[in-house]
């Protein structure tokens, strides 16, 4: 029996919501967008139309995916953070409004600098951070800095699919170790590390374990490895009253704080996420 995709639509928020899922509404339409290959306002437009059985069968095979516990962004391959759209896969960590904070106060940071400051997203992941800098200080001169490979190479897609390559670019780099040569001068460095306890990571929503790589969230035996070796050997790429800011877990910024301190950092300063949560910590050189 053929069935309108106001149907499909209403049963698959119905059945999202009974699986659990907080965003029932917004992964419905979207699921059946990605099925349809129809934009969000042509989906809207065309309810009272019944769906084909192939875009139903397709429907179907992305509803299933959902319901094994497949974060929906990374069905999609693509998710919204700061009002920018963006490519993600599971070489990367899907974008989340926590770290929404860490681009506010990069933001901050860099609005009154003068044309030709240097941003320096450190453990990019996507890339998020950086590129949504960058989209609302277009005086800055961004890079985006990961170890792994595969998360370079979706930076690559971001940084095209936002129109930023005359002001973003791309490099590998280990955060663990000292940062190159050539690395030097920055006025802000925005970090979102791995920062997950070892111990931990087994306990993680399935959604999180089974599907977003581990090497974006093991922040070693306590979690804080990162922290502690960026504060120290990347305090010299930083210029004269520039700033490292991080992201942090959610209980992990008072020994954050405690590193930056012993690392000669000032002016250091936590700021809360929107959910009350200190998630961000950042200091001066």
């Amino acid at each position: 029996m053929a069935t309108t995709y106001n149907e499909l639509y209403l049963n698959t928020r119905r059945v999202l919501k009974e699986a659990g899922v907080n965003q029932a509404q917004l992964e419905a339409r979207e699921l059946l967008c990605l099925a349809s290959g129809k934009a969000r306002e042509q989906f809207m437009r065309d309810l009272s139309l019944y769906a084909p059985d192939h875009v139903e069968r397709r429907f179907r095979e992305l509803l299933d995916r959902r319901l094994a516990g497949e974060p929906v962004a990374y069905i999609l391959g693509e998710w919204e953070f700061y009002s920018l759209t963006l490519d993600v896969s599971r070489d990367v960590l899907i974008p989340r409004p926590d770290t929404e904070t860490l681009v506010d106060r990069g933001i901050l940071a860099v609005r009154d600098l003068p044309e030709g400051a240097w941003v320096l997203d450190l453990c990019a992941g996507s890339g998020c951070v950086g590129l949504a800098v960058a989209s609302r200080c277009p005086q800055v001169k961004v890079i985006l800095a990961e170890w792994s490979e595969d998360a370079l190479r979706v930076c690559r897609q971001n940084i095209r699919r936002c129109a930023l390559e005359g002001q973003v670019s791309q490099a590998r780099v280990n955060a663990l170790e000292a940062p190159p040569r050539l690395f030097q001068d920055f006025d802000v460095i925005l970090c979102n590390p791995p920062y997950i306890p070892t111990g931990d990571l087994e306990g993680l929503d399935p959604s999180v374990r089974e599907y977003e790589p581990w090497i974006a969230l093991d922040g070693g035996v306590d979690g804080l490895d990162f922290y502690r070796a960026i504060a120290e050997r990347w305090r010299c790429a930083l210029r004269s009253g520039g700033r490292l800011i991080f992201e942090v877990g959610f209980d992990q910024a008072p020994a954050v704080e405690y590193i930056m301190a012993r690392q000669g950092y000032t002016n250091i300063d936590t700021v809360q996420d929107l959910g009350g949560h200190w998630r961000v910590v950042e200091g001066r050189v």
